[in-house]
């Protein structure tokens, strides 16, 4: 089941969301963090990042549940700035390691492709490392590569720089 979580949900789903970043970086996702990180690391994230946000009104974040428990999130990202009211980012596309390969991505961004289309969305930006398989789920959903920017992100493992890659999808 996916969800959008308001503030009552996020603050219900904190701790999951937690592990779910802690287990995604510590797997090898590039995602903004390095190791070593902490699970402290990761709930300041969302509790100091994330959050404010939130309660501000300027993102949404979708919760895909299993059982109890939040398996998977993802974040849109309107863009704020008056010459952009088409447009809206993609952030942390974040499935636990042991939930994979079940469609949980997949299904998080319908969820989120859908709800940009609610707010007048219609192009949806994103970037994900070159190497990261989340780009092949991202092209399989119509998302186009707009350009590859050399020695963008630090390897999560290892102090080697790595490309990025930008990509967008035009909504109907």
């Amino acid at each position: 089941m996916i969800s959008r979580l308001d503030v009552e949900g996020f603050d219900a789903a904190v701790s999951d969301l937690t592990d779910i970043l802690h287990a995604c970086v510590q797997d090898g996702a590039s995602v903004g963090f390095i190791l070593p990180f902490t699970l402290d690391q990761s709930h300041a994230y969302w509790r100091t990042k994330v959050r404010p946000n939130l309660d501000f009104g300027a993102m949404d974040i979708f919760a895909a549940h299993d059982k109890g428990r939040v398996l998977g999130t993802v974040q849109l990202i309107p863009a704020a700035m008056p010459n952009q009211p088409h447009r809206a980012d993609v952030a942390k596309l974040l499935v636990h390691p042991h939930a994979r390969r079940q469609g949980l991505g997949r299904t998080l961004m319908v969820a989120l492709e859908d709800r940009a289309v609610a707010l007048g969305r219609t192009l949806l930006v994103l970037d994900t490392r070159s190497s990261d398989p989340s780009r092949l789920l991202y092209q399989s959903l119509g998302f186009q590569i707009a350009g590859e920017i050399p020695n963008f992100c630090r390897n999560p493992f290892e102090d080697q720089l790595e490309p990025t890659t930008y990509m967008y999808k035009h909504l109907c």
